[in-house]
Formats: C-alpha cells, sequence, structure tokens
C-alpha cells in the first residue's frame, strides 16, 4: 500500500538522474525492477532463444538419424532375405526371357499362329509380319492377323495363342460380321525379342608397328 501510494506521489521531473541514490524508494524499486525485466529479456533473446534454436535442430537431427539407424539395422538384418528375393527375381527374369523368341525363331511363329487357328475350324484371310517397333530393352514383332469363323472359334484361337510357349500378346481387335453370317475378326498379335547387350568393338593392332 505505501509503495502504491509512493508511486502515486513520485513525480519524474524532479528526479536527478545523476544522483539516483537520492531518488524515492519507490523510484529505486521501479527502476530496479525495470533493470531485471531489460537483463531477463536480453539474456532471453541472446542467450536462450538461440539454444532453443539449436537444441529443436539436434533434436531434430537425432530423429533423422534414429529412423535411418532403424532402416539400415531393418537392412543388415534381412540381407539374406533381399539376396534370396534377388536370386528369385533373377530366375523369374531368366525365365521370361526364354519366353522371346530370338530371331532364329520368329518365323516359326507364323507357324504356331497359324496352326492355333486352323486347328479349330477358322479360315485365314491374311496373317503376315509388319514393321517392327524399337523399345529400350526389347524390340516388339507385330503380326496382322485377319481370319474368319464362328464366335465359339475365334474364342478357341485367341485361348490357343495366349496358351503358346512364346509370349504373344494381341492388340486392336475388330469383329464383323460378313454377308455369310460369319464372323470376321482382325487382330494384331505381338511377339517380343529381347535386345542383348552388345560386346564392344575391340580395334586391331596396326600393321607394321612394333611393340616395346
Amino acid at each position: 500500500m505505501n509503495l502504491k501510494m509512493n508511486l502515486s506521489e513520485l513525480d519524474l521531473a524532479e528526479l536527478d538522474f545523476s544522483n539516483m541514490g537520492s531518488w524515492p524508494k519507490a523510484g529505486r524499486v521501479v527502476v530496479a525492477v525495470v533493470l531485471a525485466l531489460l537483463v531477463l529479456i536480453g539474456s532471453y533473446l541472446f542467450l536462450v532463444d538461440p539454444a532453443l534454436v539449436q537444441l529443436q535442430a539436434e533434436q531434430q537431427k537425432e530423429k533423422e538419424l534414429r529412423e535411418s539407424y532403424r532402416s539400415k539395422y531393418s537392412m543388415a538384418v534381412n540381407l539374406p532375405l533381399y539376396q534370396q528375393q534377388m536370386q528369385q527375381m533373377e530366375q523369374m527374369l531368366a525365365g521370361l526371357l526364354q519366353q522371346l523368341p530370338c530371331s532364329r525363331e520368329t518365323p516359326g511363329m507364323l507357324d504356331d499362329i497359324t496352326f492355333a487357328g486352323t486347328s479349330v475350324g477358322l479360315s485365314f484371310v491374311r496373317i503376315h509380319w509388319i514393321p517392327e517397333i524399337e523399345k529400350e530393352f526389347y524390340t516388339e514383332l507385330p503380326i496382322q492377323i485377319e481370319v474368319l469363323g464362328t464366335y465359339h472359334q475365334v474364342g478357341l484361337f485367341v485361348s490357343a495363342v495366349a496358351a503358346l510357349p512364346r509370349i504373344v500378346t494381341l492388340h486392336d481387335f475388330q469383329l464383323k460380321t460378313t454377308e455369310t453370317e460369319q464372323l470376321n475378326f482382325s487382330v494384331v498379335a505381338k511377339t517380343y525379342r529381347y535386345k542383348e547387350a552388345k560386346a564392344p568393338a575391340v580395334s586391331a593392332p596396326a600393321k607394321g608397328g612394333s611393340s616395346l
């Protein structure tokens, strides 16, 4: 209560800032509190706040390192399983590549597809190779096919083509009814040839050169 009364009676115009020791007790208390607050604010801004920012950064870094450690530890523990899966994938890839015809086998694909159609009673209007389509790792070998038959025969033909030992896919279906009430089935069959990596050419040594 006395401090409140002293503060109300305090006249800042009468205070001598060069001789603070002569100030009333209330004035000295106010100055001390203000200085303490300024010290606390300055300490927080210049000491505590940067330390808190650095602490948060270190905590985030610790979290990332822990997650990285868990991931690498899991990979290390499961390495034998990963190696086994890799071997299985390589075997699967080798099996799939064996289903792709090499250049020597592609002429036989026409015979296989023709046999698949005639064996179910279809009549071939046309069957021939169309231009190859180069891809990054393989080459598409399209075959234009047009046959005549019943709906049931066409279904059996599609099943027979799908059951061929080599990979053959069917695209661009067209099904029309002819004047003889037969179905005209036009389709593009695609088989594929794997691109093997070519060995780099080795240049022959120049004739007449002497070896050192």
